[in-house]
């Protein structure tokens, strides 16, 4: 064949290949794009060893994988489009594997929808759930399904028109705080729609659940918000095990607290567009909780913010990082700009991708520990992309992708370790914050959409082994549809051009309407900023300690180099030895924690044992309180010396058991008329009134002499029954503290 006929077959090969491969048929030979020490994801697959789930197009994904847990492998490990996805954005990628992981986002979407226009939380989850349904807002559906997200939130109000928070610890709120992540929905939705409407209907709804958490659950001696950490509700999963609800309701988190801040700054922004007039007042309560957790919760030695305060006389850092909490500070600005890159950089994260938080509980199965979930991973890569981290957004994005091309849906969660969905304790198909999270990656990374009030903004961020030719078309925003095409790769807009004609800044202003054409350049730079790629790690064991003849004693603990000694969460020894005697000097509660050697891996501290003898008991004669009976109880007690005491109750509450129901018994505290805050009785167990607990503690100084401590059952101590809010009292204790 002479040398001119083989250029023009060649040529019209290239044509050929460019054609099939435009319409999702050809098969394009693999090119690496990114490789973990677990898996490499290729142009058209992911391979992890033995397994490889492939795009066969852009409408089909086929995996051979199999769960390493008998008796679980129920999927077939492919996808194939079964429903009309016209009407939403559609994604032409560089390669075939990102269109079809793109397309199973959209057709699992739309597979959600029930028939009562709301979404499925998941495939074994039916129902709207308020914290599922809210982050799967924030992350994609307040855009792509602006209408049935309003229908999903404004089922999750209750009939006294507050956010309900339906699922928890305890009997759910206040003991679980997180339903203020509703509140960063809703304001989601209004900046995808501008509809004023939305304002006013949920303004209320806001503003009457923080006034009644101010009362409840602000903690007033740090500023922070108690309650347990966001989403993470299975207790021994992350906390540990000597932690009643109790314990969960007084502890500090930080993803909790985070969406705290979100949702007063929003109720402050919210007020000045509606023309409150106390949107200053929200404003100021959000910058007071951001100190609050910038002081508390940062850790400047590791460059990111600690997972919890715990414990009961005093607090206690729990160090370990929390992704979803740390990834929120970042988006939501409580963290410096110097803070945001270090959070990205310093926190660390496993070849799978970065886990729920590390290190790892060393004696829990795998679901909150151990785990990674995909909708929190696109949470962090939203973070990474803010920060222009290009390592971690390629870390992020291949995390998700890995997983929903070997299992071939949006699986809830995965193994830490081996990346196995079959190795949690619980999963599902379908998963709404999951699929919503795999389509941010593409609209909210890649092309870097960012919403404002009146406008949208393009940050993009494409990873140098992603660069090529993107298209997004079809893509609704208030009453226009843009069409936008991205070439290159970095983080730097090179070029932006609108209909035609190049622009400054890159935005589209929410008042146009129409069809619009969107032309984005990036200039090809890369940002080869570091991420704290590490192994598995467990903690120490949580030790066990009693208090006998005054001297603190504990059993050994497997690896521990020594034993630091708490007292009212502060450090006052540090020690080999497993026996301390206790000093007058250092009166109440003490703890152990196990340090190891690399003191990386150091336990939780014990439970902690009250040592002081300046205690005085009041019996209540198990008074039952309710709605309708004893809504107020008055109790006189005297104090011998000036100080600082700590009041708490002892009760039962047998409505219902430790992780279901919603029947938390709340009271208002006063003292001399005074109020002191929220007094809280978690349920114990269903229909266990014989066991009993300790409500929290509440401190207050006090003068020599007659007092009077008042619980008062008001309108703010309504909890998510509302019908049902009692328990039974059988003691008041006193305890002089300082």
């Amino acid at each position: 064949m002479d040398n001119c006929l083989f250029r023009t077959m060649e040529r019209k090969l290239t044509v050929l290949v460019a054609l099939l491969f435009s319409l999702g048929i050809y098969a394009q030979k693999p090119a690496e794009i990114y490789k973990s020490g677990n898996y490499t994801w290729m142009s058209d697959k992911i391979e992890q060893g033995e397994f490889v789930g492939r795009a066969l197009s852009n409408t089909e994904i086929t995996s051979n994988y199999s769960t390493a847990v008998a008796g679980k492998d129920t999927l077939d490990y492919a996808w194939k489009l079964t429903n009309d996805i016209s009407i939403y954005p559609q994604y032409s990628a560089p390669t075939v594997l990102e269109n079809a992981i793109y397309n199973m986002g959209l057709d699992e979407m739309v597979k959600a929808v029930e028939p009562n226009l709301t979404l499925r939380t998941g495939e074994w989850w039916p129902g709207v759930w308020t914290r599922d349904m809210s982050y799967s807002i924030i992350l994609s559906m307040a855009y792509m399904q602006p209408t049935i997200a309003k229908n999903c939130l404004l089922l999750k109000v209750n009939r006294l028109g507050k956010i309900i928070q339906d699922t928890g610890t305890g009997g759910s709120w206040p003991v679980s705080t997180d339903r203020m992540v509703w509140v960063s929905a809703a304001w989601e939705i209004y900046k995808a729609t501008g509809d004023l409407d939305w304002l006013r209907c949920v303004y209320p709804v806001i503003k009457r659940s923080l006034e009644d958490d101010f009362v409840n659950v602000y903690d007033a001696e740090t500023g922070l918000v108690r309650g347990e950490s966001s989403f993470i509700d299975w207790r021994e999963q992350s906390y540990p095990k000597w932690m009643k609800p109790i314990d969960i309701y007084n502890s500090k988190c930080l993803g909790t607290n985070a969406l705290h801040y979100r949702a007063l700054s929003i109720l402050s922004r919210m007020g000045e567009i509606l023309g409150e007039k106390d949107a200053e007042i929200y404003r100021d309560k959000a910058e007071a909780l951001k100190k609050a957790i910038n002081k508390y919760l940062w850790m400047p030695d590791k460059g990111y913010y600690a997972q919890f305060l715990y414990g009961r006389n005093g607090n206690v850092l729990s160090p370990r990082s929390e992704t979803l909490g740390e990834s929120l500070c970042i988006l939501f600005d409580i963290a410096s700009p110097e803070q945001q890159q270090s959070i990205i950089e310093h926190m660390p994260v496993v070849p799978y991708g970065p886990t729920i938080f590390y290190p790892q509980i060393c004696d829990m199965p795998s679901y909150h520990n151990n785990a990674i979930w995909p909708f929190v991973t696109s949470f962090w890569t939203m973070a990474s992309s803010k920060v222009k981290n290009e390592n971690a957004v390629l870390h992020g994005i291949g995390s998700v992708y890995r997983a929903a091309a070997l299992f071939a849906t949006n699986k809830e969660n995965f193994n830490a370790q081996n990346g196995d969905w079959g190795a949690t304790e619980l999963n599902s198909s379908i998963m709404l914050w999951s699929l919503s999270g795999n389509l941010a990656l593409v609209h909210r990374v890649l092309f870097g959409i960012y919403y404002e009030e009146d406008k949208i903004v393009f940050n993009p961020l494409v990873p140098e082994s992603m660069s090529g030719n993107r298209k997004l078309t079809g893509f609704r925003y208030r009453n226009a549809i843009l069409d936008i095409e991205m070439s290159g790769h970095g983080s730097n807009i090179a070029s932006f051009v609108l209909d035609g004609k190049e622009l400054s800044e890159p935005l589209f202003d929410g008042t146009l309407r129409g069809r619009h054409t969107i032309k984005i350049t990036l200039d090809n730079d890369s940002h080869s900023k570091p991420i704290n790629l590490v192994e598995y790690r467990a903690t120490l064991p949580t030790p066990i300690a009693i208090i006998d003849n005054d001297v603190l004693i504990w059993p050994p603990v497997k690896g521990a180099a020594s034993y630091k000694i708490l007292c009212n969460g502060k450090e006052i020894a540090e020690q080999k030895k497993t026996i301390f005697a206790l000093d007058a000097k250092n009166k109440g509660d003490y703890q152990i924690i196990a340090v190891s050697k690399d003191k990386e891996s150091s336990s939780f501290a014990s439970e902690p044992l009250l040592w002081n003898d300046n205690t005085r008991l009041y019996n209540l004669n198990g008074i039952r309180i309710s709605c309708a009976q004893n809504r107020k109880v008055v109790v006189p007690i005297e104090v011998a010396e000036e100080g600082v005491y700590t009041l708490d109750w002892s009760y039962s509450n047998g409505n219902g058991s430790v992780p279901n129901k919603n029947k938390c018994a709340v009271r208002s505290l006063l003292v001399d008329g005074k109020l002191l805050g929220a007094s809280v009785f978690p349920q114990l167990g269903q229909d266990n009134w014989e066991v009993q607990g300790w409500s929290n503690l509440s401190k207050v100084s006090l003068t020599p002499g007659k007092h009077e401590v008042v619980l008062e059952f008001r309108k703010e101590n309504e909890n998510m029954n509302i019908d049902i809010n009692e328990a039974v009292l059988y003691t008041l204790r006193v305890v002089r503290v300082k």
